[in-house]
C-alpha cells in the first residue's frame, strides 16, 4: 500500500536518493527542509520548511504521515568531527524522536551505525544513544546499521575491498569483516524502502549482511 513517509535530511547524502525512490514506488514524500534550501529538495515531493533541531518548527506538518525516516547527519563522518556527532546526529534524533511520538507516527526507521567497531567511537556513541532512546520511545521501529556507504562522492573505500576479501576468509576476523562490510548507496535504499514498506511488528534491527543480500 502506497504511505506517506516522513523525511528528515532529504537533501543529504541518502535522501537525494531514497526519496525518489519512494516516489517511484508511488508513495508520498514530506521532505523537512531548513529556510533557503528548498531548491534542493527532490521533485515531486512535498516540502516542509523546518529546523531539525527545533521539533516544534515541524511537528505540526507529521500527520498523517505513516512513516517517519530520520536521516539527519554529519556529512563525512571522521573522527575529528566527534563534537558535531552530538550536536547535528543526536540532536536531531532526539528532536524527531519526540516528535514522532507526539503524533503518533506508526513506523520510525532510523539510520544508525554498524557496532561495536574498533574506529569512530563518537560516531557509534551518538548513535547507540539515538537508538536507546528510540526503544524507549516505545515507537514501532527499524534501525538500519550501515558502516560506510559507496556511491558518488564516497568511493575511496573501494581501494580495501581486497582487504575485506581476505578478512572474510578467516574465521577469527569472519563475522567482523561482514558486519563492518561496504553497501552501496543502491543496496541501502532498497533496504530502507523495504523497510518502509514492511514495517515490523515491534522493532527490527538491518545490519550490513541483510543490505547486501
Amino acid at each position: 500500500m502506497a504511505q506517506l513517509v516522513f523525511v528528515t535530511g532529504g537533501t543529504g547524502y541518502l535522501g537525494r536518493h531514497v526519496i525518489p525512490a519512494l516516489i517511484a514506488r508511488g508513495h508520498r514524500v514530506r521532505a523537512l527542509v531548513r529556510r533557503g534550501s528548498q531548491a534542493k529538495a527532490s521533485r515531486g515531493c512535498e516540502i516542509v520548511v523546518g529546523d531539525p533541531f527545533d521539533r516544534t518548527t515541524f511537528a505540526h506538518a507529521i500527520a498523517p504521515c505513516d512513516t517517519f525516516l530520520q536521516l539527519v547527519g554529519v556529512p563525512h563522518p571522521s573522527p575529528s568531527k566527534a563534537r558535531q556527532f552530538i550536536d547535528v546526529d543526536l540532536r536531531s534524533a532526539l528532536e524527531s524522536i519526540a516528535a514522532a511520538r507526539e503524533s503518533a507516527i506508526v513506523h520510525f526507521v532510523y539510520v544508525s551505525v554498524a557496532q561495536p567497531a574498533p574506529v569512530m567511537q563518537a560516531y557509534q556513541h551518538a548513535r547507540s544513544q539515538a537508538e536507546r532512546a528510540l526503544d524507549r520511545s516505545g515507537l514501532r521501529r527499524t534501525i538500519l546499521r550501515p558502516w560506510y556507504v559507496l556511491g558518488p562522492g564516497h568511493r575511496w573505500p573501494y581501494l580495501i575491498v581486497p582487504i575485506y576479501w581476505l578478512l572474510e576468509r578467516w574465521p577469527s576476523t569472519r563475522e567482523t569483516a561482514r558486519r563492518l562490510g561496504l553497501v552501496t548507496v543502491s543496496q541501502i535504499v532498497r533496504a530502507l524502502v523495504d523497510a518502509i514498506e514492511h514495517p515490523p511488528d515491534e522493532a527490527r534491527i538491518v545490519e550490513v549482511p541483510e543490505m547486501k543480500r
